[in-house]
């Protein structure tokens, strides 16, 4: 299954409830990228904006948090009605931060840089819901597609596979309709795209396309 999140960092913020509803029929998520200013150098959103999309669908919201203390912060997400966080395993404490998140009711992924080797997340892939690969360096929208991620994303395809428990391979930058298809034949099944979505004149084709393009090319996958 081809599961597409488009990332509201993308949207216009002065219409965002439009925007989103532009995308929703095409949606299976909502990716919400959330930027401390200290892990990466930028400053996004936070709960008061989840909360505020909350209360305008009932659409999965797929919380990134690229933050150096996200802990500090995971209940304000629950309570703000975020179905699902990631955090980053480069903060350290990816034990406790599991917990919390579980405990909190919380959907539990961890997420890993670019430059971030797959062994640093290997043995939580029994704890975990979903891995998010990075195919950027997280931080601003609109960058291009890291193709030598790719080899990594398999990695972590192939090692879930072994472990036999049904956790989602989600990727995260430059992902677009020809993009799409190298992570898809990899192995991955969730993908995030902002301005290939958001930038474009027909946002909901725009979705559309790149799942389309998601399911073709795993579909020789499926069928070994």
């Amino acid at each position: 299954m081809a599961r597409l999140a488009p990332s509201i960092l993308s949207a216009d913020f002065a219409a965002l409830g439009a925007d989103i509803d532009r995308v929703l029929p095409e949606a299976d998520w909502l990716h919400v990228d959330v930027m401390d200013g200290h892990f990466v150098p930028n400053l996004t959103i936070g709960p008061p904006v989840v909360a505020a999309i909350r209360a305008h669908t009932d659409a999965y919201l797929d919380c990134h948090l690229m933050m150096t203390d996200p802990g500090d912060y995971l209940e304000a997400f629950a309570r703000a009605g975020a179905n699902h966080t990631s955090v980053h395993v480069e903060v350290g404490g990816t034990a406790r931060l599991i917990d919390q998140m579980r405990g909190l009711g919380l959907g539990v992924g961890l997420a890993l840089n670019p430059e971030t080797p797959f062994s640093s997340c290997e043995p939580w892939l029994d704890r975990i819901d979903l891995l998010l690969v990075m195919t950027v360096h997280p931080g601003f929208a609109g960058q291009h597609f890291m193709a030598e991620v790719v080899p990594k994303v398999n990695q972590a395809a192939e090692a879930v596979a072994r472990t036999g428990r049904p956790v989602a391979i989600e990727v995260d930058g430059g992902i677009d309709a020809t993009t799409v298809g190298d992570v898809a034949r990899a192995g991955a099944d969730t993908f995030v795209a902002g301005s290939a979505i958001f930038g474009q004149p027909d946002p909901a084709g725009a979705a559309r396309s790149i799942r389309q393009a998601a399911a073709a090319a795993a579909a020789p996958a499926r069928l070994l």
